[in-house]
């Protein structure tokens, strides 16, 4: 078989990349996410979500306007490089694959544990191999089944709202907003919720596949992120008008508990088919998100280089697919990392800061620079916000990545060095 690291095909529309950011964007964090959030904010839980959207809201005008000027596989891996310098690019870069890799296996046991709880490993390792197929068929059969996932999604999520509402059980006085927990508990809120916002980094990251990206990524990002804070603050309110944010915060499965004490027990199981389908989808989108900034890290020699082939008939990063896909059906196999990524979150947040600080240097204007220096600001309030195991798990992560950095420059130019030696130069 033949290889090569041409460029990829530019097949996806605005349609397609706005599902693909729903389909990470309205994914597992939907179902799982609201619970520790109100357990750290209470009755400050919506206003964390504001705080979250407007953070957000920053980072995709940011990643937009970025990824319009450089339309390539990477996201802010690339944006980094190339208006800051190679370390913030590298830097980037690093956090997402490193943060994202733990959250596919996370994803995939998510699904195991939903689908089969006695064999969690092997359906999550099984979800693995069959979304990594896909995904090596082409961008559109990967774009065409987040169609399908996303679907299935908001079918379950309106379901769950209109059950909620139309119920004896729903009180607005639940809705009460306040601060009791303190401003640090909304903070916390903010930071857990902006985690399942950050899905619109996957369309930036497939801008290599997407047409006229000077118009369709621009158009895609924001709208993407629209649709995901309607469903958001729409189930928010409908399973806090239930349940409270007491409950809510000590809900092991939020969803299916509001539709319960709604009166609807027999939905239950439909919520988990909904969430076991979501996950499947943050897993899809988040293999296709890191399979691409692999590719641009090994265009870089940062990894691999072997990783950067694409291949000549279906035109996707193949290589990268399968290594990413691999690393994560062994840890699915053998770790159960759903309680330990919370490093992910700092990732992520590292990730959008670096992506501010490249917009904040397209334009002197003061306009210009609101928005990422608002966005830059966030991302660091939010990132410290987090539980300080988070914190302190995300710098070592970080850390890591640095010192690996460090090394690789100091052995280029200490072989440079022998290089020019031997020459007599």
């Amino acid at each position: 078989m033949t290889t090569s690291d041409t460029g990829l095909r530019r097949t996806l529309g605005v349609r397609d990349a706005v599902i693909v950011g729903l389909g990470s964007m309205v994914g597992a964090g939907i179902f799982s996410a609201l619970g520790p959030a109100a357990r750290a904010a209470g009755p400050g839980l919506l206003i964390g979500l504001a705080v979250a959207a407007v953070v957000a809201y920053c980072n995709a005008m940011s990643s937009a306007r970025l990824a319009a000027l450089y339309p390539a596989s990477g996201g802010t891996y690339v944006y980094g490089r190339e208006r800051l310098g190679p370390f913030w690019g590298y830097l980037a870069g690093w956090a997402f694959v490193v943060g994202k890799t733990a959250s596919c296996a996370a994803m995939a046991l998510t699904v195991g544990a939903y689908v089969w709880p006695a064999q969690a490993h092997a359906v999550a390792v099984a979800a693995v191999v069959a979304l990594t197929a896909v995904n090596y068929g082409g961008i559109q059969k990967s774009a065409w089944l987040t169609r399908v996932i996303v679907a299935v999604v908001l079918a379950v999520l309106a379901c769950v709202v209109v059950v909620c509402l139309t119920s004896a059980e729903a009180d607005a006085g639940r809705l009460g907003i306040g601060v009791s927990s303190g401003v640090g508990g909304v903070l916390q809120a903010a930071g857990l919720l902006f985690f399942a916002f950050a899905g619109y980094a996957r369309i930036a990251t497939l801008g290599e596949e997407v047409r006229d990206p000077a118009r369709t990524i621009p158009r895609a990002i924001p709208l993407a992120l629209g649709i995901a804070l309607v469903v958001y603050v729409t189930v928010a309110v409908a399973v806090l008008a239930v349940l409270g944010p007491d409950r809510l915060g000590h809900a092991a499965a939020p969803l299916a508990e509001a539709v319960r004490a709604a009166g609807a027990p027999g939905l239950a199981p439909v919520v988990r088919v909904g969430a076991a389908v979501a996950a499947l989808g943050s897993l899809l989108a988040l293999i296709l998100g890191v399979s691409r900034t692999t590719l641009a890290m090994a265009r870089d020699r940062h990894l691999p280089r072997a990783l950067a082939a694409v291949h000549p008939r279906f035109q996707v990063p193949h290589r990268a697919e399968l290594a990413v896909g691999a690393v994560v059906a062994v840890l699915a196999a053998t770790v159960d990392v759903r309680g330990a990524i919370g490093f992910s979150s700092f990732g992520v947040l590292a990730y959008y800061a670096v992506a501010n600080a490249s917009a904040w240097t397209l334009s002197p204007a003061l306009s210009a620079r609101l928005v990422p220096a608002v966005g830059l600001l966030g991302c660091a309030t939010l990132a410290f916000a987090l539980p300080s195991a988070s914190v302190a798990v995300g710098a070592g992560v970080l850390a890591v990545g640095v010192a690996a950095y460090g090394v690789r420059r100091w052995w280029a130019g200490h072989r440079s060095g022998t290089a020019d030696e031997a020459s007599g130069r």
